[in-house]
């Protein structure tokens, strides 16, 4: 009798277990690059939101737009963290299963203006006539940087040499031994830059261009329909690392993350955080509203990217946002 009592004692925690496994579920989730701009999502993940909801993230880094959305439409990735302008161009494919954004992480341009040299006095007419290093044809941080200079009256492609050959790992090390004068760069590459005396943050692009979508979570309609139970769950975890990042300093925060950014020394971190903070980069709502949608593709037709509009209620889901941000 003891031992059929103990055997199925046995059966009932496999039983228990088993059913608590299958509470988790894995998401695919591919992240566009490495970068401190995506804070919020680390927290998420190193803070346990994402697990508060039911959720397991598999975070891969798939190194570039067009990479991260090839991952997304061939379900090597359920949910993707990449600039908007990416659904757009799927959207100008006239794609049977769009790709929906449905959760703001970031809303300026992440990206620092910085020069060889120190310029107290800088002005935008300064650029003019000098090499500048940009970024890839097409992305985000090429078209804001863009957008700015024309803002300042400045042609980027006939008053400066504007130089877009370089891939984007490869732009840091470039514009050290290159001749360019200034050059586009995230965090925390700019304040390391800054530290070792091989640049100087001069501007920022983020606050010259005002609200964009730069980075979204998005996913294909398809998975929407199939799974808005998930999709609302994994918005909940993003909200809650928002919320957390609003209210806690960058020091906190910074020590939370640097797992994600092991050969990053701790004060760059914070440096690189609170100047993200500060100029309200981080998006503190998931909720991506119609203003910055179109002021996205203003830049984007701007820079002649613009496939074709793409309108505000068929790519953007506002209802998720909406509601768990309502709860």
């Amino acid at each position: 009798m003891i031992k059929w009592v103990s055997y199925l004692f046995i059966l009932l925690l496999v039983f228990l277990s088993a059913c608590s496994s299958n509470d988790v579920l894995e998401i695919k989730l591919a992240e566009v690059t490495r970068s401190v701009f995506y804070t919020p999502q680390y927290v998420a993940i190193e803070n346990g939101y994402f697990e508060e909801e039911g959720l397991k993230v598999d975070l891969q880094t798939t190194w570039g737009g067009d990479k991260t959305m090839t991952a997304l439409l061939s379900d090597n990735a359920d949910i993707a963290l990449v600039g908007s302008e990416t659904s757009i161009y799927v959207y100008g494919q006239d794609a049977s299963d769009l790709v929906i954004n449905f959760a703001q992480l970031t809303q300026t341009d992440g990206t620092f203006l910085v020069s060889k040299t120190e310029k107290p006095d800088f002005s935008w007419e300064d650029t003019k006539g000098s090499i500048f290093l940009g970024q890839r044809k097409g992305g985000m941080p090429q078209m804001v940087g863009e957008y700015v200079l024309k803002q300042h009256d400045i042609d980027p492609h006939e008053d400066l040499e504007l130089l877009q050959n370089i891939d984007f790992a490869n732009i840091p090390s470039a514009f050290v031994s290159g001749d360019a004068e200034y050059v586009q760069l995230f965090e925390p590459t700019a304040s390391t830059f800054e530290k070792e005396g091989k640049g100087h943050v001069i501007a920022s692009f983020g606050e010259e261009s005002g609200l964009i979508p730069y980075t979204v979570f998005m996913t294909k309609e398809s998975f929407i329909n199939e799974n808005e139970d998930v999709v609302k769950s994994f918005t909940k975890a993003i909200y809650k690392a928002q919320q957390w990042v609003e209210e806690t300093d960058a020091e906190e925060i910074a020590k939370v993350v640097q797992p994600y950014f092991e050969d990053t020394e701790l004060d760059m971190l914070i440096s690189s955080i609170d100047r993200y903070k500060q100029q309200g980069s981080f998006a503190s709502s998931p909720l991506l509203t119609e203003e910055a949608w179109e002021n996205l593709q203003n830049i984007m037709e701007e820079a002649g990217e613009l496939p074709k509009h793409a309108p505000y209620d068929e790519l953007v889901n506002t209802d998720i946002a909406n509601e768990v941000t309502q709860d």
